[in-house]
């Protein structure tokens, strides 16, 4: 499976303008003069579809952070810059910048990777080199992975969690297929957009093959599509099919867990070599960063390290219940967390998130810190998913699910520990903690406690800003769904709903 070095290198700027996201505005338009005629068209379209996932207002920013700085996990510290100050205090406005970035930038993929798939057959039917043929292929495989990951963001970000007895009556996203006409700007139901993510991820899967897994890979493969459709089938209360995914993925030979029991050079575990320098046998699928073509940087809110490249000045610190949840022999604390004393005034000293460091690699090349590639599936949670699944089913499967957990917890323990047991009593406690010790700031924990309808309480800690430190959220709160953009209700022949949110 060959590909040319600029189809992993080249960068194309994404841009959002302040009309709606599902007209062709600068950054979902194809510039004047570009088509796609021939293979090379092809594969700079494809190019595009990749350096748009860079974008900082998606897994290298924005909508990974947002979510789990909304939840529970972190604290605004005094003194901070104000980022996402409306997110954490849950003020959020239909007009909120951040949240029409992330929308914006869903959409741009989405119309690049609708410009492609209206435009596919013709270049194949063009094309006569046969291993052309099976790259351009393989390339709508990822096309139509990329355009489900897409949409199952905007669902998990904008709308309720899925419920299969209402979700026929419950408000989707706009779906748009086409590029070059125009279509209602009308959301579906919940149940037709999963259902759209559903075919989309068919369509991917019939187009690639598990034979070119790899680890580490930094475009879509199939093992990629698969690891959405068990997350997407977790959300979607198909138990069994989660199971069957993550399991596709668990017996995968090409991924195994990062072990933090083990050495991989003498100053890193295989655990926090992952972070340290983004490779591991356990990362599905991440966006590859270079000097010259990367995203933003995930550090930034948690160290603000490059403001005298002498202290840190964190925006957010992790909350004291999160650290208390790792046990002395959990290693992940260690590749997480590292104590600071911060710059402020008032000598803040706090455990820090480290995980986002940054890359050492591009550290030492171009001083490039808090930079870190997005890691979009990972093998871990895949256990996370099989486990949580099995407790689901008609009928539990606690002992499978235990053992997804050990699995798990085995590479992640010294001495040995780390086994554990669920059942009836404390499954959904269990795996709800597990999931914030493994995927903390990944982005998780304001679907996860949508899904299981819960809510939280904060209760202020050590030089917390006081704004947002004392706040109670119920379960269902309306505002786990983020409004809908007032710019895209408002847009000329928008028929767009807005979510309970947006009152």
């Amino acid at each position: 499976m060959l590909r040319s070095i600029k189809y992993y290198l080249a960068a194309l700027a994404l841009m959002a303008g302040p009309t709606s996201c599902l007209e062709k505005v600068p950054g979902s338009s194809i510039p004047e003069g570009e088509a796609m005629h021939t293979y090379s068209d092809a594969e700079q379209v494809v190019t595009g579809i990749y350096a748009g996932l860079k974008s900082s207002a998606l897994f290298s920013g924005s909508l990974t952070v947002m979510p789990d700085i909304q939840a529970d996990l972190v604290y605004a510290v005094e003194n901070f810059t104000n980022v996402y100050g409306s997110i954490w205090q849950w003020d959020i406005l239909s007009t909120d910048s951040d949240v029409e970035s992330v929308y914006a930038a869903l959409y741009t993929i989405i119309a690049r990777c609708n410009f492609y798939l209206e435009n596919i057959d013709e270049v194949m039917a063009q094309e006569t080199d046969v291993a052309n043929l099976d790259n351009l292929d393989m390339y709508t495989g990822e096309v139509y992975t990329v355009r489900a990951l897409c949409y199952s963001k905007l669902l998990e970000c904008f709308c309720k969690a899925y419920d299969p007895a209402t979700a026929e009556n419950e408000l989707g996203v706009v779906i748009r297929t086409k590029y070059s006409e125009p279509e209602p700007m009308r959301r579906a139901s919940l149940k037709d957009s999963y259902a759209f993510v559903i075919d989309d991820l068919e369509q991917a899967e019939e187009r690639l093959d598990n034979d070119y897994d790899q680890y580490n890979s930094i475009y879509a493969t199939a093992a990629a599509a698969q690891a959405l459709h068990a997350r997407v089938a977790l959300n979607m209360q198909d138990w069994q099919t989660a199971i069957d995914y993550a399991t596709m993925l668990i017996d995968n030979d090409a991924f195994e867990l990062a072990d933090g029991t083990v050495s991989y050079s003498s100053t890193d575990t295989y655990l926090t070599y992952m972070w340290n320098y983004d490779s591991s046998f356990e990362i599905i699928w991440e966006l590859g960063f270079t000097t010259t073509s990367y995203g933003g940087a995930l550090g930034q809110v948690f160290l603000n390290a490059d403001r005298d490249y002498m202290y840190t000045y964190p925006d957010y610190v992790p909350a004291q219940w999160v650290l208390d949840a790792y046990s002395d022999s959990d290693l992940r604390y260690g590749a997480y967390f590292y104590t600071y004393i911060t710059g402020y005034a008032n000598g803040l000293t706090w455990p820090l998130l480290i995980k986002y460091f940054g890359n050492r690699n591009l550290i030492s090349a171009a001083n490039m810190y808090m930079y870190s590639m997005p890691k979009l599936f990972r093998l871990a949670e895949q256990y996370l998913i099989r486990a949580e699944a099995y407790c689901n089913l008609p009928t539990p499967n606690y002992t499978a699910a235990s053992k997804d957990l050990t699995t798990l917890r085995s590479k992640r323990y010294s001495g040995g520990a780390g086994a554990i047991t669920v059942g009836s009593g404390n499954w959904l406690e269990t795996i709800s903690e597990e999931r914030v010790r493994e995927l903390y700031m990944e982005g998780f924990r304001l679907n996860d406690l949508k899904r299981w309808h819960m809510g939280f309480e904060r209760t202020p800690q050590t030089n917390s800003l006081y704004e947002g430190s004392s706040l109670k959220i119920e379960a269902d709160d309306p505002r786990f769904v983020w409004p809908i953009p007032r710019h895209e209700l408002e847009a000329p022949g928008s028929e767009v709903e807005p979510n309970e949110s947006n009152n």
